[in-house]
């Protein structure tokens, strides 16, 4: 058993957080986490409204009696969700641990810190890792250049920002991006984290709730098979390489650039959605990260987090004998 900061701060017993991913974090894949050993995640900005997030909730609570939490990220937006009423509801419920990332997020962590709650922020740069841990936060979660999403526009990997972490900062810091078997994991705890959140891995166990072709595509893919968009748009997301994300690629490296409103269209979120539901991994934009090179089966969340630990703990037992005792001269 591998006891970290994370493990004891979080009452679990695998030092690995379920990532808020949208349309993913549905009660049967936070449940099942939860239930093998790590933190589930539900994402709130899956739902529609604030009372629907309190209905999985619920829902959650009825399938574990272990910890899980909720996602809420803030997202640019025209017509920007509820945010407040989604906390409010999460903290009425009951949930006493959050998942927070995007920008601005002071006046939620400050409301969830208010009420007792433990807070986990998502960062892709020791400077916002900084600013996270004095507005109060409990952990951070380093996202590296490798991660699904949004890894920030400084291309920094995770092998050099956990480093940096360990350096800055005071609280117990997760790793995010590229970690997909115990080897990730015994290599992050190494670098001083407390633990890893892992998102496109538990997009591809038995118990996540995206289509099974999608399941099968990511065990088909590779490293190579990701691409970013809105790179030129300073909003760099990594996703899988498909026929619309190409399109998208191309669009932005024309001549004079491209504006949102030349893409709109193809990255609706409603598409990507679809794509979890009617299996067709080409129908629209959906986040993955460069792990999909290490994921070659489809699990359940308990063998996962059951193998994960195994091989993280027989890696640093192997570790530990190569420190020999110096010869007595």
């Amino acid at each position: 058993m591998i006891t970290t900061a994370l493990t004891e701060l979080l009452g679990i017993r695998v030092p690995v957080v379920q990532g808020g991913m949208q349309w993913v974090g549905k009660p049967p894949l936070p449940a099942a986490v939860s239930n093998a050993g790590g933190l589930g995640l539900i994402t709130a900005l899956t739902q529609p409204n604030p009372e629907a997030l309190r209905t999985v909730i619920r829902e959650t609570r009825v399938a574990t009696d272990k910890p899980f939490g909720v996602n809420l990220t803030i997202l640019p937006s025209i017509n920007p969700p509820d945010y407040e009423g989604f906390a409010r509801v999460a903290v009425e419920e009951g949930v006493k641990i959050f998942e927070t990332a995007g920008n601005n997020p002071g006046k939620l962590i400050e409301f969830f810190k208010s009420h007792g709650c433990i807070v986990i922020h998502k960062c892709t740069t020791i400077r916002h890792a900084k600013s996270a841990e004095r507005l109060g936060v409990d952990v951070v979660s380093i996202d590296g250049f490798e991660c699904a999403g949004h890894p920030g526009e400084e291309d920094i990997g995770g092998l050099v920002l956990l480093a940096r972490a360990a350096q800055e900062l005071k609280i117990p810091y997760i790793a995010s991006g590229g970690i997909g078997d115990g080897r990730g994991l015994a290599a992050c705890l190494a670098l001083g984290a407390a633990g890893v959140n892992m998102g496109t891995r538990f997009m591809c166990t038995v118990e996540s709730p995206i289509h099974q072709n999608i399941k099968e595509k990511i065990v088909a893919s590779t490293e190579y098979d990701t691409t970013h968009i809105f790179r030129t748009l300073n909003n760099t997301s990594r996703v899988f390489k498909n026929a619309v994300s190409q399109q998208v690629v191309a669009i932005e490296r024309r001549p004079g650039g491209a504006k949102f409103e030349d893409v709109r269209d193809l990255v609706a979120g409603a598409r990507g959605r679809i794509v979890f539901e009617n299996g067709d991994p080409d129908y629209g934009i959906w986040t993955a990260g460069l792990v999909l090179g290490l994921i070659k089966d489809i699990p359940t969340c308990e063998e996962l987090l059951s193998r994960i630990e195994r091989e993280a703990e027989e890696i640093i037992q192997r570790m530990a004998k190569l420190v020999k005792a110096k010869a007595k001269l």
